[in-house]
């Protein structure tokens, strides 16, 4: 078949890129003539929170990757469109994460569909936004009623677009397919070496961009709890701030933590990724609210235990008391599990379960739900 994947991709860094161009090449695998489609303009500066939008890597070898899309030219989306048309491609993937993309994916459809031959899949990663306002109200019913079918990574996601889809169109999910290119296991004590941590101790991840829904200030205060303080846990936060960082780092300054919480907040590069899961014992996602996680897909490559909050599709990917805990979000009872993990020293029984676990996440079965959409389409 002849797919085109619409969506970020390089020069944009991020794990919607990574996600982007790990299916693209799951497709080519396949023998599917695949190509992608990213912005010149991805969303203007005062949309995006962090540094910059763009990563120093270069372009992943094997895929042709096509920069035309501007979110903010209405005349770009129906050129763009005119243009896919034209090459008569038998699925177009529209990779949706956020509502401002809504007026230019869904008018981009409109226009590649007048070939009569191409059908338009929603792979939405959100539907309903963690961080809702005006925007989510007013456009994702554009976006919704432009595509044939849909896509998601959790059933709970499939349930939000049914807000939006009246008719009952295709869907169909899979679970959220491993991160395997972010680099090999590397020895624990190796890794921390690397990152000028102290060997000995005892490291709770907390990895990726910092917004509020993710609940960093929830993992904060439970590291405030002095039971975990004597048995020695300490915190280490990696990724940048998507936001103001001074509730946070007052929080830690008043708990009088500063001593057991190691911040690392730039970027964190794909040649280093590595290096933070396997330096640590356990990966927490403390997250207020969620679909599903790309960091929980990097923690199963890297077999790391995990501590993911109950909410979304999290409980749905991390089966409490195998592989990790399911808590509710609130730093008590995240204290309590972490406090758990070392005191029944946890870390061998969970990881061999991740182990198991981890064969679950494929890439084919991310290529199978968007064919399996396709091919309800098509009957």
């Amino acid at each position: 078949m002849k797919i085109i994947i619409i969506g970020t991709a390089h020069p944009y860094r991020g794990g919607l890129a990574a996600f982007n161009e790990r299916l693209a090449f799951q497709f080519q695998r396949e023998g599917h003539e695949v190509e992608m489609y990213t912005f010149t303009l991805q969303y203007p500066k005062f949309l995006f929170p962090g540094k910059t939008q763009y990563t120093d890597a270069p372009a992943p070898a094997g895929l042709k990757i096509t920069r035309r899309i501007n979110s903010c030219n209405p005349l770009n989306w129906c050129a763009v469109g005119k243009e896919i048309r034209r090459k008569r491609p038998d699925v177009v993937v529209f990779a949706y994460w956020m509502s401002f993309m809504a007026p230019c994916f869904g008018t981009i459809a409109r226009a590649i569909k007048k070939n009569k031959h191409t059908r338009c899949i929603g792979l939405v990663h959100n539907m309903i936004p963690h961080e809702p306002n005006l925007l989510d109200k007013l456009f994702p019913g554009y976006f919704v009623k432009a595509m044939d079918g849909f896509t998601t990574l959790s059933q709970s996601v499939c349930h939000d677009i049914e807000q939006f889809d009246h008719k009952g169109k295709p869907k169909s999910w899979a679970p959220h397919p491993i991160y395997d290119h972010y680099g090999a296991l590397v020895d624990k004590a190796e890794a921390r070496r690397q990152l000028g941590l102290s060997e000995e101790g005892k490291y709770v991840l907390f990895f990726g961009f910092i917004r509020d829904y993710k609940g960093l200030d929830l993992l904060i205060d439970a590291f405030g709890d002095p039971r975990l303080q004597d048995c020695g846990a300490r915190l280490l936060v990696a990724g940048e701030f998507y936001g103001d960082p001074a509730p946070y780092l007052e929080r830690i300054r008043s708990l009088d933590i500063n001593d057991i919480v190691v911040l690392h907040n730039d970027y964190i590069p794909d040649n280093r990724v590595n290096l933070y899961f396997c330096a640590c014992d356990i990966v927490a996602q403390p997250y207020k609210t969620a679909t599903q996680s790309g960091v929980t897909q990097v923690a199963f490559h890297f077999e790391k235990p995990m501590l993911v909050t109950n909410v979304g599709g999290l409980p749905e990917i991390v089966p409490d008391g195998k592989i990790g805990y399911v808590v509710e979000p609130n730093a008590q009872s995240i204290a309590d599990a972490l406090l758990n993990y070392y005191k029944e020293h946890r870390e061998e029984a969970f990881t061999a379960g991740v182990r198991e676990e981890k064969k679950k996440y494929g890439w084919d079965r991310m290529t199978a739900a968007v064919l399996k959409a396709y091919s309800k389409i098509t009957k």
